[in-house]
């Protein structure tokens, strides 16, 4: 085990330190050059079409056509259920504390260039995809990979052997970081607020851990096992709910707190380039950690660049492309610009960092920073709100990732292996209910990271497609010119597609009622 442990902390070191986590960033700045900075010259636009949409009267982002795909809003959804998380919270305050009050600025500048990565991502997603079969939406950057980068003279192969290695990837990482790691959060965060003085226990496991476990496998099969539109269905509710909760508490405790306000935003300024004033060799290591913190902890919030959430947001009924990429850059903007800025500003405006020095205070971590701030302002309510958001954050992030795990098996064994997947899935909650050991979390960690380099890949390779895809957009719906759309690589597809009679969304099935 300790060899493991070893081995395990080198390739997660080279994944997350030494090369993916600037290749991931090198990525953003590719693509938000190949696109003209779409997410700021065409904010309005991007804004308009998808949060905009929603709350409009017929708008087709909230349209279910048929039975075989989802709406635009429950892709969304169902994305920023995996991706709404333990590290919105935890994540953030875990940077702030290692990294200091500049971690957060560089978290913003992940998020900046992540949109169009995300962007990116999903455009090659709906552009790719087919149908399974079972008549569903199937995509992500293993059919991106194997159908457009391997259609590339000479990448044939390796595109097809990085697409079964993205999947494989993508399994391993579905049983760690987007199950077991959360429910263990979950378990620990309910057994600290609520049930610290229980220590019984049942067959030799502390008897809390367990009910919670086999309450979580109830509840995750009933929704798991009824497929993606359920799925979606319990994320279109939770994750607004919860979202909004989260904002109101955290801007109220904000609000309290106003005169540390501009302290704050100074902090995250003063702090960007190095936590300590020193001179040498130790300013360099202060500056690399604070970097580090931000860009970690962006990614792992908002997963752009991941390859992950393009497998949901391929699902969607859209018709367009880009309007999918769209829904990509509001996934970031709010999981990292709102969720997680809320988070940094509780941290830092509620007392318990020292916003001259940058450090926390005695008796502080990035276990307790947040529940403190929140305890500080509501008591005891405000502790136990944390370890209710925490409890539906996670658990709708395992929802996500067992998606995310179906697609995966989907690609490598088919439909019927992915079904016997979802079960297996649902059992291993109770798994990371009762782990105590952070092996299972760190080398899942590591196959989460892993993920990233063949999408990259394929993201950057085929960046001329993006920025053509984008252009025949841009044209046809911003300039009116009459020029071919641009709606999937398959011949079948595309005729569908533009013989649909709505102008946004691709009806698998005539809808009936009876």
């Amino acid at each position: 085990m300790d060899k493991v442990i070893e081995i395990n902390n080198v390739v997660n070191s080279f994944v997350w330190t030494d090369v993916g986590l600037y290749l991931l960033l090198a990525v953003g700045v590719v693509m938000t050059c190949v696109t003209g900075f779409f997410q700021v010259t065409h904010l309005a636009h991007w804004w308009k079409t998808t949060i905009g949409s929603v709350f409009k009267k017929d708008s087709s982002s909230n349209a279910k056509t048929d039975k075989k795909s989802i709406s635009q809003f429950q892709a969304l959804c169902t994305a920023l259920a995996a991706t709404v998380g333990t590290g919105n919270i935890a994540g953030v305050s875990a940077a702030i504390c290692i990294g200091g009050p500049g971690a957060v600025l560089w978290m913003w500048i992940a998020a900046f260039l992540g949109m169009m990565t995300n962007f990116s991502e999903n455009v090659l997603g709906i552009y790719f995809r087919r149908k399974n079969a079972d008549g569903e939406w199937s995509g992500g950057a293993m059919y991106y990979l194997k159908d457009g980068m391997g259609k590339i003279k000479g990448l044939k192969h390796v595109a097809s052997v990085l697409a079964v290695l993205f999947a494989f990837f993508a399994i391993l990482a579905s049983f760690g970081i987007g199950n077991m790691g959360q429910v263990n959060k979950i378990v620990l965060n309910l057994n600290s607020s609520f049930f610290s003085n229980v220590k019984a226990e049942i067959f030799g496991f502390p008897a809390v851990n367990l009910i919670i476990g086999i309450a979580l496998v109830i509840l995750g099969g009933l929704i798991i096992l009824g497929g993606l539109q359920r799925i979606a269905s319990f994320a279109e509710f939770v994750i607004p709910f919860m979202a909004i909760a989260y904002v109101v508490f955290g801007l109220v405790i904000i609000g309290i707190n106003y005169e540390n306000i501009i302290p704050a935003f100074k902090s995250i300024f003063k702090f960007a380039f190095g936590v300590e004033a020193v001179a040498g060799g130790a300013a360099g290591i202060a500056i690399k950690k604070v970097i580090t913190q931000g860009f970690k902890r962006g990614v792992f919030s908002n997963e752009a660049g991941l390859g992950s959430s393009v497998m949901v947001h391929s699902s969607s009924n859209v018709k367009e492309p880009v309007k999918q990429g769209m829904w990509g850059i509001f996934e970031v903007f709010f999981d990292t610009m709102v969720i997680c800025t809320i988070t940094a500003l509780i941290a830092l405006t509620s007392g318990f960092i020292n916003l001259e020095t940058g450090h926390v205070l005695e008796g502080v971590n990035d276990a307790t920073l947040i529940n403190k701030a929140f305890g500080n302002v509501f008591g005891v309510f405000g502790e136990g709100f944390i370890a209710i958001a925490m409890l539906f954050f996670a658990f709708t992030t395992v929802l996500g990732w067992s998606q995310y795990g179906t697609k995966a098996v989907e690609y490598l064994f088919g439909v019927k292996v992915a079904k016997v997947y979802k079960v297996i899935f649902v059992l291993m909650i109770v798994s990371g209910a009762l782990m105590e050991s952070s092996v299972a979390w760190d080398i899942s960690d590591t196959f989460n990271g892993l993920m990233m380099i063949p999408n990259l890949i394929a993201v950057v390779i085929l960046s001329p497609l993006v920025f053509k895809i984008t252009k025949n957009y841009l044209s046809r719906k911003l300039k009116g010119k009459d020029v071919a759309p641009m709606y999937s690589f398959d011949e079948e597809i595309q005729k569908l597609a533009e013989q649909s009679p709505s102008e946004d969304i691709i009806v698998l099935e005539e809808k009936s009622d009876k």
